[in-house]
């Protein structure tokens, strides 16, 4: 298997995490890292560094590239692939060697699968979704899009975890429970009944705490060859 060149989004402490999930899978090779902290363009080691304008520039002359934004937080995550406004066909996933994930289960576009995680069969991943160290997807559950799963955390079988929800390091959620769109589950939670959208709720079990502010839209990727 040839590598392709890889852009990922981001310089941070995830950043550095889904460069080591790039390296250890050998899918890719890292082309360059773009992040706005830098403000000029720069080469070391072999390896572009620049604000995120470097994007467009390299993709435009490297066809056989791709990108990832490696930002942990789903918000951040999402407005940062809106502000790159392109269509997904080149837009990489990332799975740990690692990882164990069935035959059949889907990752979507921008999604990183960290080391020791498990999706069973049946199991969705979304388009730039976070299945962190450790983390279960079992049968028939589905992340979705920019969710994260938090290290050693669970999805039940049947399962959904709504686009943007991040369920906390060590939680749990039984088989058949929603939470919703952009809700956040504790650390330690444990959701034995739908959470709704756009709240907090932590305990065990666990209890709506507070509601956070207005929701997103639903996410809706742009076309091939879309952008800005």
């Amino acid at each position: 298997m040839t590598a392709r060149p890889l852009i990922v989004v981001g310089d941070g402490g995830h950043g550095r995490v889904v460069r080591e999930v790039m390296r250890a899978s050998g899918s890719h090779r890292l082309l360059a890292v773009v992040d706005d902290r830098y403000t000029e363009a720069g080469e070391r080691d072999g390896v572009y560094y620049g604000p995120l304008l470097l994007l467009r520039t390299l993709l435009a002359d490297r066809a056989d590239a791709e990108w990832i934004v490696a930002v942990g937080d789903n918000a951040a995550r999402r407005a940062l692939v809106e502000r790159i406004g392109m269509g997904e066909e080149r837009c990489a996933s990332l799975v740990h060697p690692a990882a164990c994930i069935a035959p059949g289960v889907p990752v979507g576009p921008g999604a990183v699968v960290m080391p020791g995680a498990v999706a069973n069969p049946g199991a969705r991943i979304g388009a730039h979704a976070i299945v962190n160290s450790g983390a279960v997807v079992e049968h028939d559950a589905e992340l979705g899009p920019f969710a994260h799963l938090s290290p050693n955390a669970a999805l039940a079988g049947g399962t959904v975890a709504d686009e943007g929800a991040h369920i906390g390091i060590g939680a749990s959620v039984i088989p058949g429970v929603r939470i919703g769109r952009w809700s956040v589950l504790g650390a330690g939670a444990a959701a034995i009944r739908d959470v709704p959208d756009g709240v907090v709720a932590a305990g065990v079990p666990a209890r709506t705490i507070r509601r956070l502010a207005e929701l997103p839209p639903p996410y809706a990727p742009q076309p091939a060859g879309g952008g800005r």
